[in-house]
């Protein structure tokens, strides 16, 4: 009899625990959130190398620059914010003798662009160009909309599971944010150097832009907990 009274008086003795516990871990869901957007980029950024070796020697990297430069600039473009100097350097493989290397990086805002200066370098032997990425001049402000978006889809999950079983959503306790920065797009290099050449053979200089680059992609996901009430 005093063994019951005393089983008795613990389990008493433990409800206001429980009560606390279930007070401290309330019920919730746990849900996933994604959102996804495609930006077409304004941004291309291209490397160009001008190497004494090219012309054989016959050329010299300073002249190279001039005719560079000129036809850059009758294209349109505004070296002074545009084109920066990257490296510039000399191999020595001989005694007396070295190959002067300079490189640049041009920034440019359509496929257009891009194509006309291509193949107005193309022209003047300079054929070591390449993409170094595009980009998007507001993608940290894309980042952030996608990133809302996402959280704010996560809500919308737990509310229609909270809804199926007669409850409802409160407060957010947990959210697990795990996305990283945009995966760089990596580009064919030689293909878009044909491209330029026949944008460039075309008989009509159109304004469309004929080099496909490809949408940049953001996508993230967040993992979220909500009270259910």
């Amino acid at each position: 009899m005093k063994r019951l009274i005393l089983m008795a008086v613990v389990a008493l003795a433990a409800l206001p625990a429980a009560a606390q516990i279930g007070e401290a871990f309330p019920s919730y869901v746990q849900v996933n959130g994604r959102a996804e957007k495609e930006i077409t980029p304004d941004e291309f950024y291209l490397q160009i190398i001008i190497n004494e070796r090219d012309s054989k020697g016959k050329i010299s990297v300073e002249s190279q620059q001039r005719d560079m430069i000129a036809a850059l600039k009758e294209l349109g473009v505004d070296v002074e914010k545009q084109l920066k100097v990257a490296n510039l350097s000399s191999e020595f493989f001989k005694k007396n003798t070295s190959v002067a290397t300079a490189k640049y990086q041009l920034q440019l805002g359509t496929s257009a662009e891009v194509a006309r200066a291509w193949q107005a370098l193309d022209n003047l032997g300079i054929s070591d160009v390449s993409i170094l990425k595009v980009s998007h001049s507001k993608l940290d402000e894309f980042k952030e909309e996608v990133r809302i978006e996402a959280i704010r889809n996560a809500r919308a999950n737990a509310a229609t599971l909270a809804e199926a079983i007669g409850q409802t959503v409160g407060k957010c306790f947990y959210i697990y944010d795990s996305n990283s920065n945009v995966m760089p797009v990596m580009y064919d290099n030689a293909v878009l150097m044909r491209s330029a050449k026949s944008y460039g053979a075309a008989e009509t200089v159109a304004e469309e832009e004929p080099l496909e680059f490809k949408t940049i992609r953001l996508e993230y996901s967040v993992q979220a907990k909500f009270v259910l009430e």
